[in-house]
């Protein structure tokens, strides 16, 4: 499956700000049958100090018209499956963070459907324009490739001059 633009935004973020040495996107876990269909959008790991590493499951659903009602049906699914994955796969790791990223939900019935979720982190409306701020002003002081198209777009805008 292609990575799309919203999961290269939030790779970039794992990456670059919250220095993970590993992003991985679409990631498919290995089972037979509809479950190896399954994928978790983005993938990042932190190693650092035993006491300090992270793991972040992400879920990215990047509509630029607002988050749609069916999506919010599918989520508790798609986070069940993150914590699965987390519990076979990264028990070495002192945190894991469940994350859902979407830059435009309408507040009501959405917002108070996703606060369903106790332990998802939800980066939504100014929490996602605030990560985006973040990685513009990483780009605008940085020229380093990072193999991110995402941000070496806002790097490009960051240097343009007159």
């Amino acid at each position: 499956m292609q990575t799309e633009m919203g999961e290269y935004l939030v790779g970039a973020y794992l990456k670059l700000i919250k220095r993970c040495d590993f992003v991985a996107y679409n990631v498919r876990p290995k089972h037979r049958g509809l479950e190896g269909l399954a994928e978790m959008d983005v993938l990042g790991l932190y190693f650092g100090e035993t006491d300090e590493s992270s793991a972040y499951l992400c879920e990215v659903t990047t509509h630029l018209d607002g988050l749609l009602d069916k999506t919010l049906r599918t989520l508790a699914g798609k986070f069940e499956r993150q914590r699965s994955y987390a519990s076979s796969h990264l028990g070495t790791f002192r945190s894991i963070h469940y994350m859902f990223w979407s830059p435009v939900v309408p507040k009501g019935r959405l917002t108070d459907g996703l606060a369903e979720f106790k332990d998802v982190e939800f980066v939504i409306n100014a929490q996602y324009r605030t990560a985006v701020e973040e990685l513009q002003a990483l780009a605008r002081v940085t020229t380093r490739d990072e193999g991110n198209p995402f941000f070496r777009a806002l790097q490009i805008i960051g240097h343009l001059r007159d």
